[in-house]
């Protein structure tokens, strides 16, 4: 539905913008703070409205699959602090922030826009997700990953070899897509297990260079 649409939009495009935005900060030491300035108030807006000190009803359509505010606190939230913990501790010149963030706002994104419209066949082990919409998750996460690596490649922030970079992001796309299509949404949001399962999975095949 529109709502849907809606939501996933913010999700995609929000990731994405603010990682395209981080070539304009400044190379001193300190600039990741001022990018993570960014994230740092969405969670504070997300607790204020979450929790009910104020209303915002556009907000809380925007973002929550079901229209109800205390939603704020769990998958926007958790997006959220996701963006400040990779600003944080990976910033521009690892590959790994840079891949992690692709795959949760790109390929998790569009996972759910393509797999809403055209998933009627269903996966065997969960009828939550069908085999188009994990098809979208691995080929847009993987693009977007390739996208995003050659932007601050060009800038200069990393150095990619792409002989070995683009076999490794093809094993990153294929484990956040095994990750988000097992059943265990109900215990970890895919905002809390995609992202983390593939750090882990760039970490090992990448380190913080994107070789």
């Amino acid at each position: 539905n529109r709502q849907s649409l809606s939501r996933k939009v913010v999700h995609v495009l929000s990731g994405v913008f603010f990682m395209a935005s981080w070539p304009l900060f400044s190379n001193s030491t300190s600039a990741r703070f001022f990018a993570a300035v960014v994230p740092f108030l969405n969670c504070v807006r997300l607790l204020t409205y979450g929790l009910g000190f104020y209303s915002d009803e556009a907000l809380v359509k925007s973002v929550t699959r079901e229209g109800k505010r205390e939603e704020l606190l769990r998958g926007p939230l958790y997006y959220v602090i996701v963006l400040l913990i990779i600003v944080l501790v990976f910033w521009r010149d690892s590959p790994i922030g840079i891949v992690s963030l692709s795959m949760m706002s790109g390929g998790d994104g569009f996972a759910d826009i393509v797999g809403r419209r055209f998933g009627s066949l269903k996966l065997p082990f969960n009828k939550k997700k069908s085999w188009v919409g994990s098809a979208a998750m691995f080929i847009s996460g993987f693009l977007l990953s390739a996208l995003m690596l050659s932007y601050f490649s060009w800038l200069g922030y990393i150095h990619v070899s792409w002989d070995q970079a683009l076999g490794k992001l093809v094993l990153v796309a294929l484990a956040a897509t095994v990750v988000e299509c097992i059943p265990v949404t109900d215990v970890v949001d895919d905002n809390i297990s995609v992202p983390l399962a593939t750090m882990l999975v760039a970490f090992l095949l990448f380190g913080n260079t994107a070789n």
